[in-house]
């Protein structure tokens, strides 16, 4: 039946009070009472940077916009037109060099000044990705201080404790993406990092992999592991040796070992993931600009040093027309969604003169190459709206289709934005329409609109991970290009009076199928959700679309618990033949979690997860210093330098915590403070120190941070600061190469004093008693996957899905969003 009016899926559904709570809790602002007020705060300030008298006309046309389901990233929804000094911008990628303060020799910031720059960033709102491959590897030759390197995995624990502490603007905690490429010779002990327990809980990470190192592998061949940084003389001595490209080799390995412990780790831990790095820089527009070496924490954007993610997608439903068939064929409105990407460009411009950057180097990169990202959700619910398959030809053509039109859109608008308000500076034709490029391959008249216009934007799409938008904005439906995960579950809310509220949420095609009269009990085969399709077909769709995708696709791979492991490694094989940019797993088991229930409402009986391996209490991570008093000692230290006598007074915090046996208790150090002010150069960098200290001691390499400080040379001359005894006796004064060693010193007295005044004081009492151990997994509701322990409901079926954090249970998502 024929009607003039075609349904659409936004006149049909009333809100779910899923939408309206995360809206609440995430987005409205003090005054605001509704999504209208929020959308008219955010089409207000989208507007503000066009010329005066634009402003009025453009500000209608974004609300129009917004209200035709073109939203922004979560950054924007959240802080557009708010007096706070917090970044619109979701993720960005931060440059790490091989060195300790200031910058190398190829101009990137030392680990402490990157560290520095991460940290306002994310307090600032934006998650960080990195490449720490730049770090020179464990036993690297440090000329400066005569000593050996500790390697960028020692660093990563640095940073990711940086991330525990730093909240960030909106209450946030601040997402990472660390990579290493698969060449450095630290390589192997990255991928490995995280199968302990508690490492590096703020990091996604993946392994840089090179197209050379895959034909390796398909060749059974050896693969140097190599650096810049000369090795010490131990390595030297162990084979060790200088390539004819400069390059040193520390190792060579059989690349079929390597990529079977990566495999392993993937396969069992979820992580690392994977970046061709290859495919990514061919593929680049800016390629004669720039080189890339690492993504924002959820992939879909590789990024130069300091890029950033300007993100915007528009909710696919608000398109399809008589969606399942009810009142006429079902279709897509092309012309309208169109229209809606080439409006979207321009708000997504807007957003780069409108937004507060942490750094100067991220604005000016962004002003440079005006990257944007234009991208969708609801992919897997427009196409079952469309009464076509995620799984099977006819869905993935629907989809390529639109990302086809959704490019072609975008690139357009993109040129007459270039003729109205100028090209990117960095533009340059022949390298920007370069053989290989995204550009390349566009259709040629568009190509030719380039050569005589230019663009306004070096990159315009990118497919993200939605979140908390696709909650709040789009009623819930399927995020991202990822099909839906379960079409109804139960919310468990903890309100503020610690009591739990509970309600259901369903899936945003299910119930819109529901209310048009469908029977939701004997659903379609077209409704088909991520679990109920295999390996191959979720990559199929991603290998669909991203010819599309100027950047990248942020989509989870789904893998059964039982799925054969040499089929598992082949998908990694699959994926880069199909030329895609990154690929990333999960497959629940007994170490991630795996599938309780998959049949009726009904609970099953309690199941068990197996309980990791004995960890060092010493080394275990610590996310933050509990609240309330701790026990401390106070230690004054004096010292002498050639400015003449100092005096400085330090206060170590201890945490009393259960032994490895968990028969008694031990001290450990937690947190360290000097009180001093902040007027001087010399207490700046102590306070720094110090909080720095603390990090490294919560994140379990105390003892290995103080020996690096004790390698610290200082241009001043020499530091006097206790002493020693000789053979005949007698003590002399002890010196250090800075004031930096010194006090390192002086702490590894402070905590051996301490330790020895514990033993002696348990020596003469009775063991404590030790912590009570924790509660088993309980039984879980259907579809539920057993996982982390979620921070929101308390069930232990927090996963990865499609880059973020997501509760099996009550769908809590974690940063992303």
């Amino acid at each position: 039946m024929k009607r003039d009016n075609p349904l659409r899926a936004q006149d049909l559904t009333n809100t779910q009070p899923i939408s309206l709570d995360v809206l609440a809790e995430k987005y409205l602002k003090a005054g605001e009472n509704s999504q209208e007020d929020l959308f008219r705060r955010v089409a207000q300030a989208l507007a503000s940077v066009e010329k005066e008298e634009l402003r009025a006309e453009w500000e209608q046309k974004f609300l129009a916009n917004m209200h035709a389901g073109a939203i922004g990233a979560g950054r924007i929804m959240s802080a557009a037109g708010t007096d706070i000094q917090a970044t619109l911008i979701n993720c960005f990628v931060q440059p790490v060099g091989d060195c300790i303060q200031g910058e190398d020799d190829e101009g990137y910031p030392g680990i402490y000044e990157a560290l520095r720059e991460a940290a306002e960033t994310m307090r600032r709102g934006g998650g960080v990705g990195y490449d720490f491959s730049r770090i020179r590897p464990k036993g690297a030759y440090v000329k400066g201080t005569a000593s050996m390197a500790s390697g960028p995995c020692s660093y990563i624990n640095v940073f990711d404790q940086s991330c525990s502490t730093v909240e960030s603007a909106g209450s946030r905690r601040g997402a990472q993406m660390g990579v290493l490429r698969i060449d450095h010779p630290d390589v192997m002990d990255f991928i490995v990092a995280k199968r302990t327990p508690g490492r590096w809980n703020n990091f996604n990470v993946s392994v840089g992999v090179t197209d050379a190192f895959m034909q390796a592998v398909q060749d059974d061949q050896p693969w140097d592991l190599v650096h810049r940084a000369k090795p010490g003389q131990k390595l030297l001595d162990g084979g060790a040796y200088q390539r004819d490209d400069g390059l040193w080799v520390y190792q060579t390995v059989a690349a079929t070992d390597m990529w079977d412990t990566i495999m392993r780790s993937a396969y069992d831990f979820a992580e690392p993931g994977i970046l061709f790095l290859d495919h990514i820089n061919q593929d680049n527009n800016l390629r004669y600009v720039e080189g890339i070496a690492a993504t924002n924490p959820c992939g879909e954007q590789p990024l130069p040093s300091y890029g950033c993610c300007d993100l915007g997608p528009i909710v696919l439903t608000r398109f399809v027309r008589n969606p399942f068939g009810f009142g006429g064929v079902p279709s897509f409105d092309f012309e309208a969604f169109e229209a809606s990407v080439a409006t979207q460009v321009r708000a997504l411009d807007n957003v780069l003169d409108l937004t507060f950057w942490p750094l100067e180097q991220q604005r000016a990169e962004a002003h440079a190459k005006r990257r944007i990202g234009v991208g969708f959700t609801g992919m897997g619910n427009t196409l079952a709206m469309l009464c076509l398959r995620y799984d099977r030809e006819d869905g993935r053509v629907m989809a390529a289709r639109i990302a086809e039109r959704m490019r072609d859109a975008a690139y357009t608008a993109s040129v007459a934005l270039a003729e109205e308000k100028g090209a990117f500076p960095k533009f340059d034709a022949k390298g920007y329409l370069g053989k290989g490029t995204f550009a390349s391959r566009l259709p040629e008249h568009l190509k030719q609109l380039i050569r005589d216009k230019g663009i306004r934007n070096s990159h315009l799409l990118s497919i993200a991970p939605t979140g908390t938008v696709s909650l709040a904005f789009a009623d819930n439906a399927s995020n991202g290009i990822e099909p839906p995960f379960s079409w109804t579950y139960r919310r468990k809310k903890r309100e503020a009076d610690g009591s739990t509220s509970e309600y259901a949420v369903e899936d945003h095609a299910w119930r819109l199928f529901r209310e048009l009269g469908g029977n939701v009990d004997e659903l379609p085969d077209y409704f088909v959700n991520a679990l109920a399709m295999t390996a191959g077909e979720h990559i199929a769709m991603m290998e669909a679309v991203q010819p599309y995708v100027d950047t990248s696709i942020s989509k989870t791979v789904n893998v059964p618990a039982d799925y054969p492991y040499d089929d598992f490694k082949n998908l990694y094989q699959q994926a880069w033949k199909a030329h895609l940019k990154g690929m990333a797993t999960y497959r629940p088991n007994n170490i991630l979690g795996s599938v309780l229930d998959t049949g009726s409402a009904a609970t099953d009986a309690a199941q068990k997860v197996e309980a990791p391996a004995p960890v060092d209490p010493m080394r275990t991570v610590i996310e933050s210093r509990p609240k309330g008093g701790l026990s401390a000692v106070a230690d004054k230290i004096e010292y002498w330098t050639q400015e003449g006598h100092q005096t400085l007074y330090i206060v170590v915090s201890f945490l009393p915590i259960p032994t490895a046996d968990e028969e008694g208790v031990i001290e450990r150090a937690i947190e360290f403070f000097m009180p001093v002010g902040q007027s001087g150069e010399s207490q700046q960098w102590i306070t720094s120190t110090m909080r720095i200290l603390s990090l490294a001691a919560r994140g379990g390499f105390l003892e290995r941070a103080l020996k690096d400080m004790r390698k610290v040379a200082w241009d001043r001359g020499p530091v006097r600061l206790g002493t020693y005894q000789k053979a005949d006796g007698t003590h002399v004064p002890m010196w250090h190469d800075s004031e930096v060693a010194a006090i390192a010193f002086a702490i590894q007295n402070i905590l051996s004093q301490r330790a020895k005044a514990v033993a002696a004081s348990a020596a003469s009492a009775a063991p404590v008693a030790a912590a009570p151990a924790a509660p088993e997994l309980a039984g879980m509701p259907s579809g539920v996957m057993a996982g982390k322990k979620c921070p929101e409901c308390g069930a232990h079926a927090m996963i990865r899905k499609d880059g973020c954090d997501y509760c099996t249970s009550c769908g809590h998502l974690g940063s992303c969003g």
